[in-house]
């Protein structure tokens, strides 16, 4: 593909990806959020120019969240533990992006080969995470006593979410645009199977942002509090039903009106 898109199309992505790590569903006392789809741009470039490029995408993305979580640094208790902290928390954690299309060719369907590279993208940062939470921050914020089951619990409170969001997202991604041509497009509404896809995207989307509120509701220094939830304002309850109400309404309403006139010709 032509260098020159290549880089602008990056650029943009990266530009996507840092707004939206600002858009937190979920916001942890002690580091880490879920947010809306950051991770999904730079798994996207990863997938359009393959795994080299994408890993560089990641790095850089990755720099530019140490630089908006700078002030971590200063928690480290020794130069070892800043340098720990950079590579666990931030380089190693979100390059691992770059290896969203890493089954691009290896598995036919496009929206499950990118659904699956961001499963696996999800999948080494929450490792990352884990081991940086029960050796680096261990005795900081987290106890030395108990430290990996702790640790496993606290990433496990905004991890989940943020990975159900990106693997959605990245199968809808997949499903609807044709991301291995040079300019990307909207890939055809042609026969039951893609109509079905485009239809459910609203609800589906709806449903999982409504459990990744619900987890924020339950959520706790050391991880999940279930107990939480009997203590949780109404209103509360009531935007979470809306948000599945809106996406169900807007399934139906595409279904009704945007494949109407094509389901009638055929």
């Amino acid at each position: 593909m032509n260098k020159s898109l290549r880089l602008t199309e990056s650029a943009v992505m990266l530009a996507l990806g840092f707004v939206l790590s600002l858009v937190k569903v979920i916001d942890m006392p002690f580091g880490g959020s879920v947010t809306a789809l950051s991770m999904l741009p730079v798994i996207i470039i990863a997938y359009r120019y393959r795994t080299a490029w994408g890993l560089f995408v990641g790095f850089v993305a990755s720099l530019l969240q140490m630089l908006m979580g700078m002030k971590d640094l200063t928690y480290g208790t020794s130069a070892g533990a800043v340098i720990a902290i950079i590579m666990l928390d931030y380089v190693v954690a979100f390059s691992v992006m770059g290896l969203g299309g890493i089954f691009r060719g290896k598995i036919k369907d496009q929206g499950v080969a990118l659904a699956g590279g961001a499963l696996v993208a999800c999948v080494l940062r929450f490792i990352c995470h884990v081991i940086s939470g029960c050796t680096v921050w261990a005795g900081v914020s987290i106890p030395d006593t108990d430290g990996l089951l702790y640790s496993l619990a606290y990433n496990c409170t905004y991890m989940i979410p943020e990975t159900l969001l990106t693997v959605v997202g990245a199968y809808f991604a997949g499903k609807v645009l044709t991301l291995t041509e040079q300019q990307v497009k909207r890939v055809p509404a042609e026969g039951n199977g893609i109509r079905n896809v485009v239809v459910s995207i609203p609800t589906v989307l709806g449903i999982v942002v409504a459990f990744a509120i619900i987890c924020g509701m339950m959520q706790a220094e050391d991880g999940f509090d279930i107990t939480a939830l009997t203590q949780t304002d109404i209103y509360d309850w009531i935007g979470v039903i809306v948000i599945v109400a809106v996406g169900i309404l807007a399934s139906v309403a595409i279904k009704m009106f945007a494949f109407k006139d094509k389901s009638k010709a055929q």
